[in-house]
């Protein structure tokens, strides 16, 4: 029979038949093998706790931010040789407040604090909220009239002297989603829209007005936010046209 110190080395079952063996050992050697094993012991539970805390430690998937616009548009187009029964008329681009420059969906709580803007971590617009209702304005204007850039060089022929169109310019003053209290909030647009006729002297006022429109948001997150104020966007481009074919 081999002594313990002639068993074979090298995988736990020669590591544990050793343990059993160590009383064969004299007594200074097993003091040194309990010493050894109690070391081996304690480095292994350390070892362990440290690989399962570097696994549960492990950073999530990074959560990708929602993307929102005011939908697809019209779906059907329009007949290429119709006549636009309204003078063309030259579409600025919409000036909007410095809070308004970015892509964020901003929402206020008007039960805690009005004047706080604040930012939806996980969802954004494709463009910017002016880029956004310029395209919105201009597609619904095209429908009834040429809509232009202003500077394209085109004139509007009246009978008598031909005559730039008019220039429409926006302001977008505010465009948030509003909590009246915790559970209920509107989409809240506000705008000023002013109407310019080019002439030799220089820009002249044609006419001015403001709107505000508020529509209820159908749920107090930022999808019902972008609900509430693509409808907001769309009755007050509708208020717009009504006012613009008046002129």
């Amino acid at each position: 029979m081999m002594s313990p110190r002639t068993q074979p080395k090298g995988d736990w079952m020669s590591f544990a038949t050793n343990l059993i063996a160590i009383d064969a050992y004299p007594t200074r050697a097993r003091g040194h093998f309990r010493s050894y094993f109690r070391a081996f012991s304690a480095f292994s539970l350390v070892a362990f706790a440290v690989a399962l805390t570097g696994c549960a430690s492990l950073p999530d998937k990074p959560v990708r931010a929602a993307v929102y616009d005011f939908g697809p548009g019209t779906i059907v187009a329009q007949a290429a040789n119709r006549m636009a029964p309204l003078p063309a008329m030259a579409l600025a681009e919409i000036e909007a407040s410095p809070a308004l420059d970015s892509t964020a969906v901003l929402y206020r709580l008007a039960y805690a604090d009005a004047q706080q803007l604040r930012p939806y971590a996980q969802a954004r617009w494709s463009m910017t909220p002016a880029q956004l209702v310029r395209q919105r304005l201009r597609e619904h204007l095209s429908q009834r009239r040429a809509v232009i850039n202003p500077g394209e060089g085109v004139v509007v022929a009246t009978g008598a002297p031909s005559v730039a169109p008019l220039t429409l310019r926006i302001e977008l003053e505010e465009f948030s989603q509003m909590f009246e209290a915790a559970d209920k909030s509107v989409g809240l647009l506000r705008l000023r829209a002013t109407v310019v006729q080019a002439t030799a002297q220089g820009d002249k006022l044609v006419a001015q007005r403001s709107v505000v429109i508020q529509r209820p948001g159908p749920s107090a997150d930022a999808p019902g936010g972008v609900r509430a104020l693509t409808a907001a966007t769309d009755a007050a481009i509708a208020e717009l046209d009504t006012w613009l074919q008046k002129l």
